[in-house]
């Protein structure tokens, strides 16, 4: 079992299988400068499947969800989500992805034992996305959501984050295309993950600015905390069902008290928290021979000192000196 000093128990796994990205948004990254990882800093497949084996047979995980940087972008993740598939007891399955390239793999990714994927997609507006990504892929991204779906990875669940002047006019519009499509969206405040250390709390768009712009168009019925469990995403019905919309309030909202993560690294490194300042170092116990038992001690060691919470509303907060795409969404 993970579990901290505050009580609470980590059951799901968040796993970066890579640092690189072939978007640049810019929430995220700089356009170009990035130091990606060497390869021999990366776990190699075999290393990522035995903590993932670790993890759920001796620490307690559940869930598994698969990321990166851009998790599509690793070679051998069809064979990687094959052999999670295999283990005894087999966690549920997710992936976060920007789409791009879901088209192509999505069928194998399902037949390998996937069960669902989070798509991000901020815009309906391809020059709007250019701006977001820096690529000109939007066309892309919509046709991987569709191959999710017939696919079967369900629900399909559709991220997005508003940016001032941007994209920040379009939550009911996107709201209206989910409820189409059959897609379930998330809105995520904006967090200070960005490797250029741009993120400013002053004009931030609010899940109470997301919230007064979709009720313009839709009746929202707060779904409660009960249903919420240990979720980040705080849901709401839409026009009485069966649609939910939810916002991931990370800085306004925090729901630190209920986390139930815990993260690996695409470098094998454990965080505890997605701000964390200090990470534990699986790799090396892995490379030196150090048996299952040994990095399950230093895997609870670590989550035994995570912190309250994430502390965005302190004034001495510290951003992590690693973009999201090294540490995983």
């Amino acid at each position: 079992m993970l579990i901290d000093t505050y009580g609470r128990v980590a059951t799901d796994l968040r796993v970066s299988l890579t640092d690189r990205c072939n978007l640049r948004c810019t929430y995220c990254m700089p356009e170009e400068g990035l130091q990606w990882l060497a390869k021999p800093d990366l776990l190699t497949d075999d290393e990522i499947v035995r903590l993932i084996d670790i993890a759920v047979t001796s620490l307690g995980i559940e869930e598994v969800r698969f990321t990166g940087g851009e998790p599509l972008l690793r070679p051998g993740l069809v064979g990687i989500v094959e052999r999670v598939a295999a283990l005894d007891a087999r966690p549920r399955m997710s992936l976060t992805t920007n789409g791009i390239g879901l088209k192509r793999t999505a069928p194998a990714l399902k037949a390998a034992g996937l069960d669902r994927v989070n798509v991000s997609l901020d815009t309906l507006r391809p020059d709007v996305f250019k701006t977001l990504t820096r690529r000109d892929r939007h066309k892309d991204v919509l046709e991987g959501l569709y191959a999710a779906r017939e696919a079967g990875l369900t629900p399909v669940k559709v991220n997005s984050v508003l940016m001032p002047g941007l994209n920040d006019d379009e939550a009911p519009d996107l709201l209206a295309w989910a409820v189409e499509h059959d897609y379930e969206l998330r809105f995520i405040e904006q967090m200070p993950l960005d490797a250029q250390h741009g993120w400013k709390r002053d004009g931030m768009i609010t899940a109470g600015d997301i919230l007064a712009s979709l009720r313009t168009r839709f009746e929202l019925t707060e779904e409660g905390a009960e249903k919420r469990g240990s979720a980040p995403a705080e849901r709401w019905i839409v026009d009485g069902g069966p649609h939910v919309v939810g916002v991931i309030a990370s800085v306004t909202r925090p729901f630190c008290s209920a986390c139930d993560r815990t993260r690996l690294t695409a470098d094998g490194q454990v965080r505890t928290c997605l701000f964390a300042t200090e990470e534990t170092d699986l790799r090396a116990a892995l490379r030196s021979g150090a048996p299952d038992e040994e990095i399950a001690r230093i895997w609870r060691l670590a989550m035994w000192g995570k912190k309250a919470g994430a502390g965005l509303d302190d004034p001495s907060f510290v951003q992590p000196d690693r973009p999201m795409s090294a540490i995983g969404g």
